[in-house]
Protein backbone atom coordinates (compact mmCIF):
# COMPACT_ATOMS: atom_id res chain seq x y z
CA UNK A 1 0.00 0.00 0.00
CA UNK A 2 1.39 3.07 -1.26
CA UNK A 3 1.24 5.79 2.37
CA UNK A 4 2.23 9.06 0.29
CA UNK A 5 0.26 11.89 0.14
CA UNK A 6 0.52 11.77 -3.59
CA UNK A 7 2.00 10.15 -6.29
CA UNK A 8 4.36 12.56 -7.71
CA UNK A 9 4.46 13.20 -11.60
CA UNK A 10 8.05 12.14 -11.93
CA UNK A 11 7.30 8.70 -9.84
CA UNK A 12 4.33 8.08 -12.40
CA UNK A 13 6.49 9.41 -15.41
CA UNK A 14 9.49 6.46 -14.77
CA UNK A 15 6.70 4.46 -13.79
CA UNK A 16 5.63 4.65 -17.86
CA UNK A 17 8.65 6.19 -19.03
CA UNK A 18 8.85 2.42 -21.76
CA UNK A 19 5.30 2.90 -22.84
CA UNK A 20 5.38 7.02 -23.41
CA UNK A 21 8.59 6.08 -25.27
CA UNK A 22 6.75 3.67 -27.44
CA UNK A 23 3.76 5.84 -28.37
CA UNK A 24 6.17 8.74 -29.83
CA UNK A 25 7.88 6.09 -31.50
CA UNK A 26 4.20 4.65 -33.18
CA UNK A 27 2.58 8.61 -33.79
CA UNK A 28 6.27 9.70 -34.67
CA UNK A 29 6.25 7.10 -37.90
CA UNK A 30 2.79 8.31 -38.76
CA UNK A 31 3.55 11.76 -38.83
CA UNK A 32 6.83 11.18 -40.82
CA UNK A 33 4.97 8.98 -43.50
CA UNK A 34 2.36 11.81 -44.03
CA UNK A 35 4.76 14.21 -44.22
CA UNK A 36 7.03 13.01 -46.61
CA UNK A 37 4.73 10.83 -48.69
CA UNK A 38 1.25 11.47 -50.46
CA UNK A 39 -0.59 9.34 -47.75
CA UNK A 40 -3.64 11.61 -47.15
CA UNK A 41 -5.99 8.94 -48.81
CA UNK A 42 -5.26 7.10 -45.83
CA UNK A 43 -7.47 8.58 -43.18
CA UNK A 44 -10.18 7.02 -40.99
CA UNK A 45 -13.29 9.54 -39.85
CA UNK A 46 -13.90 10.85 -36.33
CA UNK A 47 -17.16 8.98 -35.96
CA UNK A 48 -15.86 5.47 -35.51
CA UNK A 49 -12.71 6.65 -33.66
CA UNK A 50 -15.08 8.02 -31.00
CA UNK A 51 -17.51 5.07 -31.03
CA UNK A 52 -14.34 3.09 -30.43
CA UNK A 53 -12.80 5.76 -27.58
CA UNK A 54 -16.28 5.23 -26.01
CA UNK A 55 -16.58 1.44 -25.64
CA UNK A 56 -12.83 1.13 -24.91
CA UNK A 57 -13.25 3.89 -22.13
CA UNK A 58 -16.03 2.18 -20.21
CA UNK A 59 -14.31 -1.29 -20.77
CA UNK A 60 -11.50 0.55 -18.79
CA UNK A 61 -14.18 2.21 -16.08
CA UNK A 62 -15.65 -0.95 -16.09
CA UNK A 63 -12.38 -2.89 -15.21
CA UNK A 64 -11.18 -0.65 -12.42
CA UNK A 65 -14.37 -0.33 -10.94
CA UNK A 66 -14.12 -4.55 -10.51
CA UNK A 67 -10.60 -3.94 -9.52
CA UNK A 68 -11.49 -1.38 -7.02
CA UNK A 69 -14.19 -3.75 -5.57
CA UNK A 70 -11.44 -6.75 -5.11
CA UNK A 71 -9.19 -4.35 -3.68
CA UNK A 72 -11.61 -3.06 -0.70
CA UNK A 73 -13.35 -6.56 -0.18
CA UNK A 74 -9.49 -7.61 1.02
CA UNK A 75 -9.39 -5.02 2.72
CA UNK A 76 -12.55 -5.26 4.77
CA UNK A 77 -11.27 -9.45 4.99
CA UNK A 78 -8.40 -8.35 6.61
CA UNK A 79 -9.95 -5.48 8.77
CA UNK A 80 -12.30 -8.57 10.26
CA UNK A 81 -9.07 -10.33 10.85
CA UNK A 82 -7.46 -7.30 12.76
CA UNK A 83 -10.95 -7.54 14.84
CA UNK A 84 -11.54 -11.01 15.16
CA UNK A 85 -7.76 -11.60 16.50
CA UNK A 86 -7.98 -9.17 19.20
CA UNK A 87 -11.36 -10.54 20.35
CA UNK A 88 -9.58 -13.89 20.45
CA UNK A 89 -6.32 -12.70 22.86
CA UNK A 90 -8.79 -11.36 25.10
CA UNK A 91 -10.91 -14.46 25.12
CA UNK A 92 -8.33 -16.67 25.82
CA UNK A 93 -6.55 -14.61 28.66
CA UNK A 94 -9.66 -14.14 30.55
CA UNK A 95 -11.51 -17.81 29.58
CA UNK A 96 -8.12 -20.21 30.74
CA UNK A 97 -9.04 -20.41 34.66
CA UNK A 98 -8.39 -22.73 37.52
CA UNK A 99 -11.97 -22.09 38.60
CA UNK A 100 -13.45 -25.41 37.39
CA UNK A 101 -9.94 -27.80 36.93
CA UNK A 102 -10.72 -31.04 37.09
CA UNK A 103 -7.22 -32.26 38.25
CA UNK A 104 -4.81 -30.18 40.92
CA UNK A 105 -4.06 -26.52 40.03
CA UNK A 106 -0.02 -27.69 39.83
CA UNK A 107 -0.31 -29.84 36.79
CA UNK A 108 -1.54 -26.92 34.59
CA UNK A 109 0.31 -24.11 33.64
CA UNK A 110 -2.53 -21.71 32.73
CA UNK A 111 0.08 -18.53 31.44
CA UNK A 112 2.00 -21.27 29.50
CA UNK A 113 -1.54 -22.26 27.76
CA UNK A 114 -2.27 -18.75 27.22
CA UNK A 115 0.89 -17.92 25.45
CA UNK A 116 0.88 -21.71 23.57
CA UNK A 117 -2.81 -20.58 22.31
CA UNK A 118 -1.66 -16.57 21.27
CA UNK A 119 1.96 -18.18 19.76
CA UNK A 120 -0.10 -20.31 17.38
CA UNK A 121 -2.69 -17.83 16.24
CA UNK A 122 0.38 -15.41 15.05
CA UNK A 123 1.61 -18.13 13.15
CA UNK A 124 -1.75 -19.25 11.63
CA UNK A 125 -1.74 -15.38 10.43
CA UNK A 126 1.93 -15.77 9.60
CA UNK A 127 1.37 -18.87 7.67
CA UNK A 128 -1.88 -17.31 5.86
CA UNK A 129 0.17 -14.17 4.45
CA UNK A 130 2.64 -16.54 3.27
CA UNK A 131 0.25 -17.95 1.32
CA UNK A 132 -1.09 -15.09 -0.26
CA UNK A 133 1.80 -14.08 -1.20
CA UNK A 134 3.01 -17.24 -2.89
CA UNK A 135 3.12 -16.30 -6.87
CA UNK A 136 0.07 -17.43 -9.18
CA UNK A 137 0.12 -18.20 -13.07
CA UNK A 138 -1.47 -15.06 -13.85
CA UNK A 139 -0.04 -12.87 -11.27
CA UNK A 140 2.56 -11.15 -13.45
CA UNK A 141 2.50 -7.60 -12.72
CA UNK A 142 5.01 -7.55 -9.34
CA UNK A 143 7.50 -8.81 -12.31
CA UNK A 144 7.22 -5.84 -14.60
CA UNK A 145 10.59 -4.32 -15.14
CA UNK A 146 9.26 -0.70 -13.42
CA UNK A 147 7.54 -2.37 -10.71
CA UNK A 148 10.79 -4.20 -9.77
CA UNK A 149 13.61 -1.24 -10.24
CA UNK A 150 12.70 0.48 -7.30
CA UNK A 151 14.52 -3.11 -4.91
CA UNK A 152 11.94 -3.47 -2.22
CA UNK A 153 10.67 -6.71 -1.46
CA UNK A 154 7.79 -7.99 0.57
CA UNK A 155 8.65 -9.65 4.22
CA UNK A 156 7.65 -12.63 2.92
CA UNK A 157 10.22 -12.96 -0.07
CA UNK A 158 13.01 -12.62 2.52
CA UNK A 159 12.32 -15.45 4.99
CA UNK A 160 10.62 -18.81 4.30
CA UNK A 161 8.12 -20.20 6.26
CA UNK A 162 9.58 -22.81 7.98
CA UNK A 163 11.63 -20.16 9.70
CA UNK A 164 8.92 -17.60 10.28
CA UNK A 165 7.16 -20.67 12.04
CA UNK A 166 9.62 -21.35 14.25
CA UNK A 167 8.88 -18.66 17.26
CA UNK A 168 5.76 -19.59 17.11
CA UNK A 169 4.90 -23.64 16.96
CA UNK A 170 6.74 -26.34 18.75
CA UNK A 171 8.49 -29.16 16.97
CA UNK A 172 5.92 -31.58 17.01
CA UNK A 173 3.10 -28.47 15.89
CA UNK A 174 5.82 -27.24 13.14
CA UNK A 175 6.24 -30.65 11.69
CA UNK A 176 2.34 -31.07 11.68
CA UNK A 177 1.68 -28.01 9.75
CA UNK A 178 4.39 -27.99 7.12
CA UNK A 179 3.30 -31.62 6.69
CA UNK A 180 0.11 -30.38 5.10
CA UNK A 181 -1.05 -28.54 1.52
CA UNK A 182 -2.85 -26.12 3.91
CA UNK A 183 -0.41 -24.83 6.64
CA UNK A 184 -2.67 -22.17 7.62
CA UNK A 185 -5.89 -24.22 8.14
CA UNK A 186 -3.61 -27.36 9.73
CA UNK A 187 -2.66 -24.78 12.09
CA UNK A 188 -6.15 -23.97 13.24
CA UNK A 189 -6.95 -27.17 13.43
CA UNK A 190 -3.86 -27.67 15.97
CA UNK A 191 -5.82 -24.51 18.16
CA UNK A 192 -9.36 -26.30 18.03
CA UNK A 193 -7.35 -29.97 19.72
CA UNK A 194 -5.80 -27.35 22.16
CA UNK A 195 -8.90 -25.92 23.13
CA UNK A 196 -10.54 -29.19 23.42
CA UNK A 197 -7.88 -30.84 25.78
CA UNK A 198 -8.29 -27.46 28.05
CA UNK A 199 -11.99 -28.15 27.93
CA UNK A 200 -11.92 -31.45 29.11
CA UNK A 201 -9.18 -30.92 31.69
CA UNK A 202 -11.27 -28.25 33.11
CA UNK A 203 -9.64 -25.08 32.67
CA UNK A 204 -12.26 -23.48 30.14
CA UNK A 205 -15.31 -23.83 30.61
CA UNK A 206 -17.98 -25.46 28.63
CA UNK A 207 -19.89 -22.00 27.84
CA UNK A 208 -16.13 -20.32 27.20
CA UNK A 209 -14.99 -23.35 25.03
CA UNK A 210 -18.69 -22.60 22.40
CA UNK A 211 -17.52 -19.11 22.59
CA UNK A 212 -13.77 -19.90 21.48
CA UNK A 213 -14.74 -22.30 18.84
CA UNK A 214 -17.09 -20.03 17.24
CA UNK A 215 -14.15 -17.17 16.85
CA UNK A 216 -11.90 -20.06 15.25
CA UNK A 217 -15.09 -20.76 12.97
CA UNK A 218 -15.27 -16.98 12.25
CA UNK A 219 -11.15 -17.04 11.48
CA UNK A 220 -11.96 -20.14 9.08
CA UNK A 221 -14.14 -18.24 7.17
CA UNK A 222 -11.85 -15.26 6.51
CA UNK A 223 -9.25 -17.31 6.10
CA UNK A 224 -12.18 -18.66 2.98
CA UNK A 225 -12.74 -15.39 2.08
CA UNK A 226 -9.12 -14.53 1.44
CA UNK A 227 -8.70 -17.07 -0.15
CA UNK A 228 -11.15 -16.57 -2.64
CA UNK A 229 -9.66 -13.58 -4.02
CA UNK A 230 -6.41 -15.15 -4.08
CA UNK A 231 -6.86 -18.14 -5.83
CA UNK A 232 -9.77 -16.61 -8.33
CA UNK A 233 -8.16 -13.79 -10.65
CA UNK A 234 -10.22 -11.16 -12.41
CA UNK A 235 -11.54 -13.26 -15.35
CA UNK A 236 -9.26 -13.27 -18.06
CA UNK A 237 -12.03 -13.29 -20.95
CA UNK A 238 -12.34 -9.31 -19.60
CA UNK A 239 -8.66 -8.52 -18.68
CA UNK A 240 -7.63 -9.46 -22.10
CA UNK A 241 -9.78 -7.99 -24.36
CA UNK A 242 -9.57 -4.79 -22.13
CA UNK A 243 -5.88 -4.75 -23.32
CA UNK A 244 -7.02 -6.11 -27.00
CA UNK A 245 -9.56 -3.25 -27.57
CA UNK A 246 -7.03 -0.66 -25.74
CA UNK A 247 -4.40 -1.64 -28.10
CA UNK A 248 -6.64 -1.62 -30.74
CA UNK A 249 -7.78 2.03 -30.51
CA UNK A 250 -4.35 3.64 -29.79
CA UNK A 251 -3.05 1.75 -33.18
CA UNK A 252 -5.83 3.24 -35.24
CA UNK A 253 -5.76 6.65 -33.63
CA UNK A 254 -3.01 8.32 -35.35
CA UNK A 255 -5.20 7.53 -38.99
CA UNK A 256 -8.11 9.88 -37.82
CA UNK A 257 -5.38 12.38 -35.79
CA UNK A 258 -2.44 13.04 -38.08
CA UNK A 259 -4.94 14.14 -40.74
CA UNK A 260 -6.74 16.55 -39.11
CA UNK A 261 -3.75 18.20 -37.58
CA UNK A 262 -2.22 17.74 -41.63
CA UNK A 263 -5.84 19.66 -42.78
CA UNK A 264 -5.40 22.11 -40.47
CA UNK A 265 -2.26 23.05 -41.66
CA UNK A 266 -3.06 23.30 -44.57
CA UNK A 267 -5.76 26.05 -43.87
CA UNK A 268 -3.20 28.22 -42.04
CA UNK A 269 -0.36 27.56 -44.32
CA UNK A 270 -1.60 30.98 -47.05
CA UNK A 271 -1.19 33.28 -43.50
CA UNK A 272 1.68 31.23 -41.50
CA UNK A 273 3.51 29.51 -44.25
CA UNK A 274 6.58 27.47 -42.09
CA UNK A 275 3.81 26.98 -39.22
CA UNK A 276 1.24 25.58 -41.84
CA UNK A 277 3.66 23.35 -43.24
CA UNK A 278 5.23 22.26 -40.20
CA UNK A 279 1.56 22.36 -37.75
CA UNK A 280 1.51 18.31 -38.25
CA UNK A 281 3.99 18.09 -36.03
CA UNK A 282 2.13 18.77 -33.33
CA UNK A 283 0.27 15.62 -33.58
CA UNK A 284 3.46 13.68 -31.69
CA UNK A 285 2.43 15.45 -28.12
CA UNK A 286 -1.03 15.15 -28.44
CA UNK A 287 -1.34 11.48 -29.39
CA UNK A 288 1.49 11.00 -26.39
CA UNK A 289 -0.91 12.59 -24.29
CA UNK A 290 -4.03 10.90 -25.04
CA UNK A 291 -2.16 7.32 -25.81
CA UNK A 292 -0.90 7.44 -22.04
CA UNK A 293 -3.98 8.67 -20.53
CA UNK A 294 -5.79 5.14 -21.61
CA UNK A 295 -2.47 3.22 -21.36
CA UNK A 296 -2.34 4.05 -17.58
CA UNK A 297 -5.96 4.38 -16.74
CA UNK A 298 -5.74 0.28 -18.24
CA UNK A 299 -2.59 -0.26 -16.86
CA UNK A 300 -3.62 1.13 -12.95
CA UNK A 301 -6.39 -1.35 -13.57
CA UNK A 302 -4.20 -4.69 -14.34
CA UNK A 303 -1.95 -3.52 -11.44
CA UNK A 304 -4.72 -3.22 -8.73
CA UNK A 305 -5.99 -7.14 -10.18
CA UNK A 306 -3.85 -9.38 -7.33
CA UNK A 307 -4.37 -7.53 -4.10
CA UNK A 308 -2.03 -10.16 -2.61
CA UNK A 309 0.52 -10.20 -5.21
CA UNK A 310 2.96 -7.71 -3.87
CA UNK A 311 3.09 -4.43 -5.41
CA UNK A 312 2.53 -1.08 -4.08
CA UNK A 313 -0.92 -0.79 -4.11
CA UNK A 314 -1.79 -4.06 -2.44
CA UNK A 315 -3.76 -4.54 0.52
CA UNK A 316 -0.65 -4.78 3.38
CA UNK A 317 -1.59 -7.78 4.95
CA UNK A 318 1.95 -8.14 6.33
CA UNK A 319 1.96 -5.28 7.88
CA UNK A 320 -1.68 -5.68 9.43
CA UNK A 321 -0.42 -8.95 10.81
CA UNK A 322 2.68 -7.64 12.09
CA UNK A 323 0.52 -5.05 13.68
CA UNK A 324 -1.81 -8.20 15.32
CA UNK A 325 1.52 -9.59 16.41
CA UNK A 326 2.76 -6.76 18.41
CA UNK A 327 -0.65 -6.18 20.10
CA UNK A 328 -1.09 -9.28 21.14
CA UNK A 329 2.33 -9.75 22.31
CA UNK A 330 1.92 -6.56 24.49
CA UNK A 331 -0.70 -7.50 26.01
CA UNK A 332 1.04 -10.92 27.05
CA UNK A 333 2.90 -8.79 28.94
CA UNK A 334 6.45 -9.41 27.00
CA UNK A 335 9.55 -7.22 27.56
CA UNK A 336 9.83 -5.32 24.49
CA UNK A 337 13.33 -5.80 23.32
CA UNK A 338 11.37 -9.68 22.77
CA UNK A 339 8.67 -7.70 20.56
CA UNK A 340 9.21 -7.40 16.55
CA UNK A 341 9.63 -4.27 15.08
CA UNK A 342 6.79 -3.63 12.56
CA UNK A 343 8.04 -3.95 9.18
CA UNK A 344 9.75 -1.11 7.65
CA UNK A 345 7.71 1.01 4.80
CA UNK A 346 10.62 1.78 2.00
CA UNK A 347 9.44 4.66 -0.93
CA UNK A 348 6.48 5.39 0.93
CA UNK A 349 5.22 1.66 0.33
CA UNK A 350 4.09 -0.65 3.45
CA UNK A 351 3.65 -4.47 2.39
Amino acid sequence: MYTGRVYRIWDMAKWTRFETLLFIFIIALWVSAYYFLDLQWLSIPWTPMALIGTAVDFIIGFQNNAVYGRIWEARKIWGGIVNTSRTFGVFVQDMLTDEHLKTPSESIDIPTAIRELTYRHIAWMTALRHAMRSPRTWETTSQHRTNREWGIRTPEEGATLEDDLKEYLSEEDLAYALSKNNVQTAILYLQSHHLRILKEQGVIWEFSFLELEAILQELLTLQGQTERIKNFPYPRQYASLNHYFMWLLLMLLPMALVPQFLDIGKDIAGAYPILGDLFIWFAIPIYTAVAWMFHTMERIGRTGENPFEGTSNDVPISTISRGIEIDLRQNLGESPDRIPAPFPSEYGVQF
